[in-house]
């Protein structure tokens, strides 16, 4: 209650069109309302409006819509409770009640407990003598003190000195150990899976050490670099290498580059290129491209100056392309990786590049066209299908149209015929079959007026009263929850807001995606009670044929005669006043 209390007061401190404005939007005031471009889609034409007096924000083109606080969450990409901290120093205030993510993991708390501790003695080792060569390789990589501090490298020692004895005499049990990848079996014994490597921890997104990597720094037959295997709180897909350190700097430039290794992103972060995160595998997943959108930077692959990284390249800007992402690509001659390239040409090299990048349209047509004699009809037509072939599945038509036009031009071949070959490859989508339209109705219909119906109250309080007095309940559990959400809310504070109202349900999972989704898909400048009881009686409408279609059935399936006379009778009492109905 007291966090509560806290989040309505911040709330009401904040001012929704200063907090909107204050992320370089620029708004303009139409009547009540102000009008700008939606930061949430790709926007030309302004479409989010900003109410002042309501204090909520709403998109009439993707349906973005909320208060100041989901804006912010929005917008940054970050939990809800960190939403209200920044809206709280924005308006100059405290927000007392918060908690920072890492301090409070609520799952795997145990497993993180130990990740921290294993960092930390592979810290402690760094900075004790039997580390001295391994610092010595540090700095001979160009790797200084402030790297190391930066990063939190640590150092794995011999067989003499293992981590899993120190775990286990804290009573950690051992199957956790094995579990997190901190420790092999070997029969009766156990070995630590890090052995005289210099240690380079991963982070989650929030900043928990939950992985990591080792390099071997002594002449040896070992492989160079071996990794924590996938655990309860490491999967790869979920995360991208320095993101935790990154992302303000990202949010700064309104750029992310993504490299391919960790000491790629390590060189580029400490020689002042911050805005730097390296993928955890070959392809991005569907998580990875989720936390890249979520940032909406301009995005720039950099990926290693090899065929491979060529071809990674390739992969990793289509999957961006088919999520509705526009990528943009910077080759570096001469050198394998961007680490390479800073040691041998120094920083700005790297910027000059970053600031002239390739658009990825461009590259793809050139490498497409990589061992091609383009004169010859066989491979300008194996070109071209490859081309077409690549573009069949993007969502952005503009881009498929832009990309025909350009071979077109260059190949002076026919639109239309370019345009027929997209379509013969083009495979259409397995469509799920629907029910029968007008089975599907009366649910759309009933689940319309009840979103509507929800809209209201939470706008007014003399909504809830009359829902009280008429309709009073929802057959659908959500619109219940939600109803009694609402009612206790109202209560509480004798009053209601939408503002208000989503501070309030935010931090009750079970029902805040739902309350976020009526919000996000309806819509009324003005309310108006003659349109809430139309809603009201189409509600109450729908539920009677509900009703009367389950007694119907009964009655057909009844066999006593007295009591088929009583649903008879019953059903005739329904149907008065329920239109449509035969």
């Amino acid at each position: 209650m007291l966090e509560n209390n806290e989040i309505e007061n911040i709330r009401k401190s904040a001012n929704i069109v200063d907090i909107v404005s204050s992320y370089d939007i620029h708004l303009i005031q139409k009547g009540k309302n102000y009008f700008g471009i939606c930061p949430f889609h790709e926007d030309t034409n302004p479409s989010m409006s900003v109410s002042a007096e309501k204090q909520i924000y709403k998109c009439f083109s993707c349906g973005a819509a909320g208060n100041v606080f989901t804006f912010v969450q929005e917008y940054e990409n970050v939990s809800f409770l960190e939403a209200v901290k920044i809206v709280a120093e924005k308006c100059g205030l405290t927000f007392r009640n918060y908690h920072s993510p890492k301090a409070k993991v609520k799952n795997n708390k145990e497993e993180y407990e130990i990740m921290e501790l294993a960092l930390k003695y592979y810290q402690n080792n760094l900075n004790t003598s039997m580390g001295l060569k391994a610092k010595e390789y540090l700095q001979e990589r160009s790797l200084d003190e402030q790297v190391i501090k930066d990063f939190s490298l640590g150092l794995a020692l011999d067989k003499n000195h293992s981590l899993h004895e120190l775990l286990i005499n804290k009573n950690y049990s051992i199957p956790k150990l094995l579990d997190l990848g901190l420790v092999n079996r070997n029969g009766e014994y156990l070995n630590d899976v890090f052995n005289n490597r210099i240690i380079f921890p991963i982070h989650d997104l929030e900043g928990n050490p939950i992985g990591f990597t080792g390099r071997i720094y002594e002449k040896t037959d070992q492989a160079k670099y071996i990794n924590t295997k996938e655990s309860p709180i490491f999967k790869k897909g979920q995360i991208l290498f320095n993101y935790h350190r990154a992302i303000s700097e990202i949010k700064k430039k309104k750029t992310i580059i993504i490299v391919e290794g960790n000491m790629d992103a390590i060189r580029m972060y400490s020689n002042g290129i911050k805005n730097v995160v390296a993928l955890m595998g070959t392809s991005l997943t569907a998580n990875q491209v989720a936390i890249i959108k979520a940032t909406r930077a301009k995005i720039i692959l950099m990926l290693d100056n090899d065929p491979p990284g060529e071809d990674a390249t390739i992969q990793n800007g289509e999957i961006l392309e088919n999520a509705g992402l526009t990528p943009f690509v910077v080759r570096l001659s001469n050198e394998k990786d961007p680490d390479e390239y800073i040691i041998k040409n120094g920083a700005q090299a790297i910027i000059n590049n970053i600031e002239h990048p390739l658009d990825f349209l461009d590259f793809k047509l050139k490498y497409y066209k990589k061992n091609k004699d383009l004169t010859n009809p066989t491979d300008l037509t194996n070109y071209i299908k490859l081309v077409i072939n690549s573009i069949k599945d993007i969502k952005d038509e503009l881009l498929k149209e832009i990309t025909l036009k350009k071979i077109s031009d260059e190949y002076n071949i026919s639109v239309d015929l370019l345009t027929n070959e997209l379509k013969k490859l083009s495979t259409p989508k397995k469509v799920k079959e629907e029910p029968k339209i007008l089975e599907k109705e009366p649910a759309s219909r009933y689940n319309l007026a009840c979103c509507n119906i929800l809209y209201y109250m939470m706008n007014d309080y003399i909504y809830i009263n009359k829902f009280k007095q008429t309709l009073g309940y929802f057959k659908i559990k959500k619109y219940r929850n939600i109803a009694n959400e609402i009612m206790y809310f109202a209560d509480e504070n004798k009053e209601i807001n939408m503002a208000d109202f989503i501070s309030f349900v935010a931090p009750k999972d079970y029902i805040y995606d739902d309350v976020m989704e009526i919000v996000k898909s309806v819509s009324h400048e003005d309310l108006k009670m003659t349109e809430f009881v139309e809603f009201i009686k189409v509600a109450s409408n729908e539920a009677k044929k509900d009703t009367i279609k389950e007694l119907k059935e009964q009655i057909n399936n009844e066999l006593d005669e007295e009591k088929k006379l009583l649903l008879a009778q019953k059903l005739i009492e329904i149907k008065k006043g329920c239109v449509g109905n035969e």
